[in-house]
């Protein structure tokens, strides 16, 4: 009996706790996993080395790396150096200054081609609404519109055979991706979310902030950074 061959997903692997997460629930869907990764200029590049140690302690075996200059043309603090990055805190009225004009358009393109090229069914991304509901391009009719155009763009859709868009924590709570995280063996310890590109995480830009809090909620403020450990030694 010939055994069915395994089904190839291609993950969107930044390097941070949500495309860490979004790799390991698809190799738990029963998919060999492409990494797709970008040097787009951000100032956190720091994020590609933990992309590169995710792949190595998931034993992902395909890693691709893209380089991809958006800060030529700025439009975004974390990718324009002049521009100060937001330690306040999220304001939900307003689009934070770290959206980054077109980036997950542009990444799911790049994620489709990949796909098709290598015969993968589906593309996976860590793109969240709950806590990123300021980034348009992270809301499920985003995403919808999206798969529409992946069917009319591409000789598989054509064909009948679209590549799926799944984003497996677009609804999911910081706590709870976290605790998927946990169940499914992630080494949050490794992934990397600060917006800038010290040695350590800030702990003050609004990605540490959602982290930190998540971490904390979850049991894990082991694995917060500095700044939130300290701060939550002085409520206590």
């Amino acid at each position: 009996m010939i055994k069915p061959e395994q089904p190839k997903a291609v993950v969107l692997l930044s390097g941070g706790l949500d495309s860490a997460t979004a790799a390991a629930m698809a190799q738990r869907r029963g998919y060999e996993v492409l990494a797709l990764s970008f040097n787009y200029g951000q100032r956190h590049q720091r994020e590609l080395e933990a992309a590169g140690e995710i792949v190595e302690s998931l034993q992902i075996r395909r890693h691709f790396t893209i380089d991809l200059d958006l800060a030529q043309w700025g439009g975004s603090s974390l990718t324009d150096v002049t521009q100060e990055i937001p330690q306040s805190g999220l304001d939900p009225s307003q689009i934070p200054s770290t959206y980054v004009p077109g980036r997950n358009t542009i990444f799911i393109a790049l994620g489709l081609s990949l796909a098709e090229a290598q015969g993968a069914t589906a593309v996976f991304l860590g793109i969240n609404a709950l806590d990123y509901s300021g980034y348009p391009d992270c809301r499920p009719d985003y995403l919808a519109a999206y798969q529409q155009l992946a069917r009319l763009s591409s000789k598989v859709g054509v064909e009948g055979r679209p590549i799926e868009l799944i984003a497996p924590l677009i609804e999911l709570s910081k706590v709870e991706i976290v605790q998927q995280a946990l169940a499914l063996g992630v080494p949050i310890e490794k992934t990397w979310s600060c917006y800038l590109g010290d040695a350590e995480p800030c702990g003050r830009c609004d990605s540490c902030r959602l982290r930190d809090q998540a971490l904390v909620a979850a049991g894990c403020s082991h694995l917060a950074s500095a700044y939130a450990q300290a701060s939550f030694a002085q409520d206590e």
